[in-house]
């Protein structure tokens, strides 16, 4: 167990006082995404999930989700797992990437991550949280930080008590989801529960939980006492909230919203670097989820999504798109 006397230092961590991170998103948060986000004001960038036992077995699967560019430095590298040898065997085997530092995953919901005893099912396990940290700890140099929720369900909400054995073993900064395991993305975050977090513990703490403006930033930042947010959902689709958000933070006007054209240049950019990172049969196909987000609001806009769902190259979607730009929003 580590006694930690001073508190740790988020610019040492993060390089920035207080951190607007995009938050890992597994099958959203990809190498082109992350650069639109750093170019609309976002300080750092997380990539997605990668699965410990994946590295171990030499998933191909894993290699593009490691791909990082310098332009969006720093970049951490979020990894998931129960078995803490090998956490922190992978984690070492992948600290010299060009990875700012290690993020754990111990709030991922989905089930079949929380049947693999993954993700939010360590919070039921403290003892074992802790051991994780401890061995990722131990076998890198980088700086670890863990990502969490309020608690398993309601009747079992931990967050306090487990932040306390995560900060003892080791973890430098904390992000905390104001939702239990069972609420998913249901309902309101508890911002409450998270400032509850954040005055138990010395180690910086990073709200996270309906995030979806700059005023949330904000109200957030206000509630919580946090030393950072983190943004996931809301930047589906709107690259644009970190400019919003720092304009926010800074007490300078917020910014415009983006007109039909810019939505549609942005999302013909977020095409092009995916076809380019990802080739053009993958990029295309990956990419319509992205223009459903992209595209909401946009005249005639649920016709438009089905469009996009037939088209199958670069060039297709630039003359589809060229189309909604000039339709305008609704």
């Amino acid at each position: 167990m580590i006694n930690r006397k001073d508190k740790t230092d988020t610019a040492a961590i993060y390089g920035s006082a207080f951190p607007v991170i995009l938050g890992p998103m597994a099958g959203v948060t990809d190498l082109a995404f992350r650069l639109l986000c750093r170019e609309q004001g976002c300080d750092v960038v997380v990539t997605e999930m990668i699965s410990a036992k994946a590295l171990y077995y030499g998933n191909k699967n894993t290699i593009p989700l490691m791909q990082t560019d310098e332009r969006e430095a720093p970049v951490g590298v979020q990894i998931f797992g129960s078995e803490p040898e090998l956490m922190g065997q992978m984690a070492h085997k992948i600290e010299d990437r060009g990875f700012a530092f290690i993020d754990i995953n111990m709030g991922c919901p989905v089930p079949k991550i929380v049947n693999n005893h993954e993700g939010s099912a360590l919070m039921k396990q403290p003892e074992l949280a802790g051991r994780i940290v401890s061995e990722v700890k131990r076998a890198v140099s980088l700086p670890v930080t863990v990502k969490f929720r309020l608690g398993f369900d309601e009747e079992h909400k931990n967050a306090v008590e487990f932040a306390k054995v995560l900060e003892d073993s080791g973890a430098d900064a904390l992000a905390v989801h104001g939702r239990t395991r069972e609420q998913y993305y249901s309902g309101r975050a508890d911002w409450e529960a998270i400032r509850q977090v954040k005055e138990a513990v010395r180690v910086p703490v990073i709200a996270n939980g309906d995030i979806y403006s700059g005023a949330d930033a904000l109200a957030i930042r206000e509630k919580t006492g946090c030393d950072g947010i983190m943004v996931a959902r809301g930047s589906k689709g709107n690259p644009w909230i970190f400019r919003e958000i720092k304009a926010a933070l800074a007490g300078e006007p917020v910014p415009a919203e983006p007109t039909a054209r810019e939505r549609v240049e942005m999302l013909l950019r977020h095409a092009a670097l995916c076809v380019e990172y990802k080739g053009e049969y993958t990029g295309i196909r990956e990419m319509r989820k992205h223009a459903a987000w992209y595209t909401t609001g946009l005249r005639d806009s649920s016709r438009l999504r089905q469009e996009v769902n037939q088209v199958t190259t670069l060039r297709e979607l630039e003359q589809l798109l060229e189309s909604a730009a000039e339709g305008g929003e609704r």
